[in-house]
């Protein structure tokens, strides 16, 4: 699932100042993230520095803008990630990715999910039927049986799989459903709240 800000065409992101006139080269240009911003012309996604220069070329079918120095990028329906200078060091290969976070990402080959260390290196095996970013050094993972836990870096389970759905951690708690409610929990699975 690819997530990035879309900005209209018109509207002029102010890099160093005033109006860039490169910007109006492209059809789209999204905001600027560790020194490099997406653009798109016919198309085609590529990345152009603060000064408008054409750092990675127009080749993407499709990209994200840069996570922790790293972007997702498509060809032929396949994502693989480049670095801030353009190099390719996972080629595309998946049919899913998210960007990375906490210097992993989630990877899918379509049917099962994984993640990936900022190497490329498939540092948790995809033996997961989904999964979603890592927060607070912990990440949501969904079994076979399509129930919700939450793994560590190490791929050790950590609050075990009982949840209808689990969203990411954030500063300490994370919203789940069970028994068809919604609710907040800590890092240890004790509910903190209920209802939202």
């Amino acid at each position: 699932m690819k997530k990035y800000l879309m900005l209209p065409a018109l509207f002029v992101i102010s890099f160093s100042g005033g109006g860039q006139s490169w910007t109006k080269n492209y059809d789209h240009v999204d905001a600027c993230v560790c020194g490099l911003s997406l653009v798109e012309k016919n198309g085609k996604h590529g990345y152009v520095n603060e000064q408008g220069k054409l750092i990675v070329s127009l080749i993407y079918d499709d990209a994200m803008t840069f996570s922790e120095g790293r972007a997702g990028v498509m060809v032929d329906n396949k994502w693989g990630f480049i670095d801030s200078t353009g190099r390719e060091f996972v080629k595309p290969q998946y049919n899913e990715v998210y960007s990375f976070n906490q210097q992993l990402a989630v990877v899918s080959n379509g049917e099962n999910f994984g993640f990936i260390d900022t190497n490329g290196a498939l540092v948790i095996p995809m033996n997961y039927s989904n999964a979603r970013s890592f927060g607070d050094g912990i990440a949501p993972v969904c079994n076979r049986k399509m129930q919700w836990g939450y793994i560590d870096k190490s791929n050790n389970i950590v609050i075990p799989f009982q949840f209808g759905f689990a969203d990411r951690f954030s500063d300490g708690l994370a919203r789940v459903m069970k028994g068809g409610k919604w609710m907040y929990i800590d890092q240890h699975g004790k509910v903190v709240k209920e209802g939202e």
